[in-house]
C-alpha cells in the first residue's frame, strides 16, 4: 500500500479497513509504515508504505480487481505512471505464484527493483522466496540497489 496525496496515513488506514472487510479475505498483519521518497517521478510528496500479508481463495484477477475497487471507492484520480496518488494498493507476491494473464502479473514485476516495498515485506516475511529469482525478501531486501531514502514512520496500519 502506498500514499503521498492529503491524508496519507488515513488513506492506509481506510484502505486496511476496507480490506479487513472484505469476504474471501482475511488480513494476517501489516508491516511497520515507512516514509520513502517517490521513485520514477521525484516532482511529487513523499509516500507511505506498508505491506500486508493476506489469505484469501481469490484468484490473483479477482483479488486485484478487489483492490483496485478499494481504490476507486477511497477516491484515486487517474494519474501519470508514476505521479502521486491518494491509495496504490497492489499485488506483491502470491503464494508462490508466478501468473501472467489478463493484465495481471505475479509477482510484481519490478519487485526485486521497489526498495520501498522490500523493506516493508522484509519486515513480516524475510524467508518468504520470490518464485522466479530464488532469492528471499531479506536478500532482495539487502540487495536493491534502488536510491530511494526511506525512514520508519511514526504513522501506524490501526487494528
Amino acid at each position: 500500500m502506498g500514499s503521498n496525496i492529503g491524508d496519507r496515513s488515513g488513506y492506509l488506514n481506510r484502505a486496511a479497513a476496507r480490506l479487513r472487510r472484505l469476504e474471501d479475505l482475511s488480513v494476517v498483519w501489516f508491516s511497520p509504515v515507512y516514509e520513502s521518497d517517490p521513485v520514477g517521478n521525484g516532482d511529487q510528496p513523499p509516500f507511505l508504505n506498508a505491506v500486508g500479508e493476506i489469505d484469501t481463495g481469490l484468484t490473483p484477477p479477482d483479488l486485484l480487481a478487489r483492490l483496485k475497487a478499494i481504490e476507486q471507492e477511497l477516491g484515486r484520480t487517474p494519474s501519470d505512471r508514476w505521479g502521486p496518488r491518494e491509495i496504490d494498493l497492489d499485488i506483491l507476491l502470491y503464494d508462490g505464484l508466478v501468473y501472467n494473464q489478463d493484465g495481471v502479473q505475479v509477482p510484481h514485476p519490478r519487485l526485486e527493483e521497489r526498495r520501498f516495498a522490500l523493506v516493508p515485506f522484509r519486515d513480516i516475511a524475510p524467508d518468504v522466496v520470490h518464485p522466479i529469482s530464488g532469492v528471499t525478501i531479506e536478500e532482495l531486501a539487502r540487495g536493491c540497489r534502488e536510491s530511494c531514502r526511506m525512514k520508519l514512520s511514526s504513522h501506524k496500519i490501526l487494528e
